[in-house]
């Protein structure tokens, strides 16, 4: 095949690498590898991405605007994101591993996503904003046609159809993406592995914005986890939700529960007590699930004994902080009047 590639012309080449069809100048071509002044050709669709740095306070630090060509802006967004080293101590050894934030396939194949999936013709730019609380999130326009991450996530055949498909065909045969359906897949196989949160993907406003974690939040959790056995990815990923405090559905709350993986209602839940078991969480889940009714009417009847009397306000102030964790404001309000009315 090199031998072929030395005898093609530069025509033969782009057709061949499927940027260029018969010889003629794509859209693709243009984004690819065409000079900033060819982005007129695209109009009214626009090509361009920008990065931000930002502060923990939410402060823009610093910023920088890239134009294609996109085959060599991949890279020159990549220089330009810090991803510093980051120190944290497996499980079983005494010596700290290091690590780069964000693996560098997380940050090619996410921006590479995000320019092979763009929707052009909205007009926006593709941004990739590092914030220095270790967090990195890239966002690009355009409805996310698989609808969910779980789409792809748990099928194991490529996508029917997609926006741009002559571009990601493109950028495939460059390199710049992963085989066609096994990207973000990859991703979060790549995150778990490390113990870090799994990706956060928000597919509202017509537009696709994921949230990559550089980090353990909770070391002793995510390690345990993976030793809890018969688990899948869906539930792995489930289960992230639910640690992260975010909704999951009522088929998900289902099979984690058949599983007694999970406790609670329905936007109440919270991690099982044998999960928490297994991952050493048990004073954590106990301040989640709370105590017997029992424990707090005896704490209203001491705090009485010992004042002789009290104020509504004063028993809001004396229980809240007592009562479980994955009770709201109100819920916590309605608890403490039913407790003081018993």
């Amino acid at each position: 095949m090199a031998e072929d590639i030395k005898g093609w012309d530069d025509i033969t080449f782009l057709n061949k690498a499927k940027i260029t069809i018969r010889g003629q100048i794509t859209n693709s071509a243009i984004i690819l590898l065409g000079y900033y002044e060819s982005t007129y050709f695209l109009s009214p669709a626009q090509a361009h991405i920008t990065w931000i740095l930002k502060g923990t306070d939410g402060i823009e630090k610093d910023y920088q605007h890239f134009e294609p060509p996109f085959l060599l802006a991949l890279d020159e967004v990549y220089n330009k994101i810090r991803n510093l080293n980051y120190r944290y101590m497996p499980a079983g050894t005494l010596f700290p591993e290091e690590v780069q934030q964000y693996d560098p396939y997380i940050i090619r194949e996410a921006l590479s996503n995000a320019i092979g999936h763009q929707d052009y013709q909205l007009g926006g730019r593709i941004t990739v904003v590092e914030k220095e609380d270790s967090t990195l999130i890239f966002q690009n326009s355009g409805e996310f046609i698989p609808k969910t991450i779980e789409n792809v996530l748990l099928q194991d055949a490529p996508e029917v159809s997609y926006r741009n498909p002559f571009l990601v065909n493109a950028m495939v045969s460059l390199n710049m993406m992963d085989t066609i359906g096994s990207g973000i897949k990859t991703m979060y196989q790549i995150q778990y592995k490390r113990f870090f949160p799994l990706p956060d993907y928000d597919l509202s406003d017509n537009r696709v914005r994921v949230k990559f974690t550089g980090k353990v939040l909770d070391q002793e959790y995510a390690k345990q986890l993976a030793q809890v056995g018969n688990l899948s990815l869906h539930d792995i990923i489930a289960l992230d939700k639910v640690q992260k405090r975010q909704a999951i559905t009522e088929d998900e709350a289902e099979t984690l529960r058949k599983k007694s993986l999970i406790e609670g209602r329905k936007n109440n839940y919270m991690i099982a007590a044998d999960v928490a078991r297994h991952t050493e969480q048990q004073a954590e889940y106990m301040q989640m699930r709370g105590l017997d009714d029992a424990y707090y009417e005896t704490a209203v009847l001491e705090f009485l004994k010992q004042f002789e009397q009290a104020q509504r306000s004063d028993f809001d102030k004396f229980l809240s902080n007592k009562l479980p964790d994955i009770l709201t404001d109100e819920q916590k309000f309605h608890k403490i009047k039913n407790l003081l009315q018993k």
